[in-house]
């Protein structure tokens, strides 16, 4: 059987993949991506689309941010047991949603059509996935980063207890947990 080995790379990711062409069946292997390669096709998307947008096309940014992580999210030891949780809105209507751990808030708000933005697709670079939480569990949380507190200084209505959903990912500990989404003020 005749094969050919292609390596490439992209950006300055560090790590690179070997694509393998079966010239008899003509078929390609493409082994999944290393996460430093996933972060960097997703700068890379989201980059595109907001250069695209910048020229008048309508694609999404968010869209195209959000699918990219998605595409290349290749973690194999991904949970599937669910924990609920409660985003309340800013009119304080409750909806309580079933969460997978490990899954970043953020993309449980947008799998169970909550309204929390997320304008960058996750990519810590806005604060319009802005949450409150309460008191109690913010020992629980993953310390906040200099980015996020960057980022949290242009949201509204910042709290002591505030942080973005793109930062914190689903633990057990978080069932029943009740978040507050806040007014964005328009």
């Amino acid at each position: 059987m005749a094969t050919t080995a292609t390596r490439w790379m992209c950006g300055s990711a560090t790590t690179a993949a070997t694509w393998t062409t079966n010239l008899a069946t003509r078929t390609i292997h493409r082994p999944p991506p290393s996460e430093a390669l996933a972060a960097v096709l997703t700068r890379r998307s989201l980059s595109t689309c907001q250069s695209r947008q910048r020229v008048g096309s309508s694609s999404s940014c968010v869209s195209a941010a959000r699918h990219a992580r998605l595409l290349f999210s290749t973690d194999a030891t991904a949970s599937t047991e669910t924990v609920p949780i409660t985003f309340v809105n800013p009119d304080n209507t409750e909806v309580t949603v079933q969460a997978t751990i490990g899954q970043h808030l953020l993309d449980v708000a947008h799998a169970n059509n909550i309204e929390l933005e997320g304008a960058c697709g996750g990519e810590l670079a806005c604060s319009t996935c802005h949450l409150i939480f309460p008191e109690e569990v913010m020992d629980q949380l993953p310390e906040k980063t200099e980015e996020e507190e960057d980022m949290l200084d242009l949201a509204f209505e910042v709290q002591p207890t505030s942080r973005l959903g793109c930062q914190i990912p689903v633990r057990k500990e978080y069932a029943g947990l009740k978040l507050k989404i806040p007014d964005d003020g328009f």
